[in-house]
């Protein structure tokens, strides 16, 4: 996106009488949300590995874990400028980082933890990567991250899960 969109998409939002507390609450709700049912696909996957012994608990917690390291050293070895450095405008979630914008570790997390829980339950995966892409959209819309980083933060997380759940 270039710098008149999103300074256009940010300014529609302050103007909107409680725009920035509908677009930031939204932002806040999906991320509680994610976290939350992480902790229930944790506590569902521990109870299916007592039920049979399968190492299910264990595959989430090393799947989502191993990724997240790889992805935080990715990202600091990148060190890719945020829109709102690039462009010099106020974003609409209050941030002090000027770099590792890409990929986005929000989006990855919600992608991961989503087919974390498509391997688990595949109705809570599919919620999951409903939240996740609303997710992806709000962190744009805020002005913290460009397409580019939320598009290589799924694809990330979706790329993990497919290789840790399905393919090792």
């Amino acid at each position: 996106m270039k710098q008149e969109s999103y300074i256009k998409i940010t300014e529609a939002v302050r103007k909107k009488k409680n725009g920035v507390k509908i677009v930031t609450g939204i932002n806040r709700i999906v991320t509680i949300m994610i976290y939350v049912l992480f902790a229930v696909i944790i506590l569902m996957s521990a109870f299916m590995q007592y039920q049979n012994n399968s190492g299910t608990c264990v595959r989430v917690v090393l799947v989502c874990s191993i990724s997240f390291v790889a992805v935080t050293i990715f990202r600091y070895i990148i060190d890719e400028k945020r829109p709102y450095v690039v462009y010099d405008f106020s974003p609409l979630i209050v941030k002090e980082k000027k770099g590792q914008s890409m990929p986005s570790r929000h989006v990855f997390s919600a992608f991961v933890i989503a087919m974390s829980a498509l391997y688990i339950c595949i109705p809570l995966g599919i919620f999951m990567m409903l939240l996740a892409v609303i997710m992806a959209f709000e962190r744009v819309i805020c002005g913290v991250h460009f397409p580019k980083d939320v598009i290589a933060g799924a694809v990330i997380g979706i790329a993990s899960g497919i290789i840790g759940f399905y393919l090792i």
